[in-house]
């Protein structure tokens, strides 16, 4: 819990990872280049007295994770969302095993989210029905750019992955995690093209489809979809440490986000460790709206509550306490616009 200025936040970190990048686990040239990507955003967008060693960067373990994250972080539940990419590393980059039993050992500060690979065909199915038994799933991440042998990417409307959230359906799976945002050397920018999207939401619109990293470079596209879109959510790892280096541009983020997919869809990130969370809070609980950019609406303390924690608790059934809900009024959900009022005429009116 965060409190400032008699307010007090309750925050979900629906983003993070516990990965292996030390030479022992990279595979090839191609590990090294992601692992080296990531600590470059890490470097160039962190405040310097976040900047991590390099060392420290390439594993964290659980130990310093519940202690960034809890101790220091003042993060109330976190949510792991793997990524695999066993063609780069030899036992996969997130670390399931350590994740697993972190969030087994702590049932009520972390939820652990596993990944599928739809290019796995029918034995991917078998082990999805496995892994959903084994860590009862409530959600997936998946990585559309992961290269698996000749392939360098897929698509969520491919009839493979429809096979694969028709069983994510009958499981129970109901929040799907796909990363759509800025490319990580050596992966393909286009693999993480927001357009199938609007496809897959529209024919499973019983799951819920969290855009990880909000489409970025492509925010206008995914801000279209997901107006039309009732089931698209907004992940903002990746967007938040812009609070810092580019905080002009990331007022035109949020302020995009909150007038097309509203409030309620929207949840925090820290992507730990590219990130720590405890100053992106701080950040964002101070954050306004530069006056003059004046086709954005400020921000309200009932809007950055729910972003920082309620939406993403109320997804996962996180239990809030009493004093950290909003009035039940400010709980009713404003947002998503609904198709008969997401159209140009309707937008130009509000």
């Amino acid at each position: 819990m965060y409190t400032k200025d008699g307010e007090s936040y309750f925050i979900v970190d629906a983003h993070i990872a516990l990965w292996d990048a030390r030479p022992e686990n990279i595979r090839n040239v191609h590990g090294q280049q992601f692992i080296d990507c990531f600590y470059d955003y890490h470097a160039n967008l962190s405040p310097e007295s976040e900047v991590w060693t390099k060392e420290d960067y390439l594993y964290q373990g659980g130990e310093r994770l519940m202690k960034d994250l809890f101790e220091d972080g003042y993060v109330d539940h976190a949510v792991f969302q793997p990524a695999y990419l066993g063609e780069f590393y030899h036992r996969g980059f997130g670390q399931t095993e350590e994740a697993f039993a972190l969030a087994q050992a702590n049932p009520g500060k972390l939820t652990y989210n596993h990944n599928f690979d739809p290019r796995n065909g029918e034995a991917g199915l078998d082990q999805l029905r496995a892994d959903a038994e084994r860590f009862g799933l409530k959600g997936v991440k998946l990585y559309t750019a992961e290269w698996h042998g000749e392939s360098r990417g897929w698509r969520l409307d491919d009839p493979w992955a429809y096979r694969y959230f028709e069983v994510c359906r009958e499981l129970g799976i109901t929040n799907i995690h796909v990363h759509k945002g800025p490319t990580i050397r050596p992966l393909d920018r286009d693999a993480f093209d927001v357009a199938d999207v609007d496809h897959v939401a529209t024919d499973f619109t019983d799951l819920n489809f969290v855009v990880e990293h909000c489409g970025l470079p492509r925010l206008e596209d995914f801000c279209w979809i997901a107006t039309q879109e009732p089931n698209v959510h907004a992940g903002l790892a990746v967007a938040m440490p812009f609070i810092h280096t580019r905080p002009r541009y990331f007022a035109q983020i949020i302020g995009e986000l909150l007038y097309w997919v509203g409030e309620d869809r929207i949840q925090f990130s820290s992507d730990y460790a590219l990130w720590t969370p405890r100053w992106l809070v701080e950040r964002f609980v101070d954050f306004q709206i530069p006056e003059d950019l004046t086709e954005y609406a400020p921000i309200t303390t009932a809007q950055k509550k729910k972003i920082l924690g309620l939406n993403a608790a109320k997804m996962y059934d996180v239990e809030v306490p009493a004093e950290l809900r909003l009035p039940e009024a400010d709980e009713t959900e404003t947002g998503p616009r609904q198709p008969d009022a997401a159209d140009i005429g309707s937008m130009a009116a509000v």
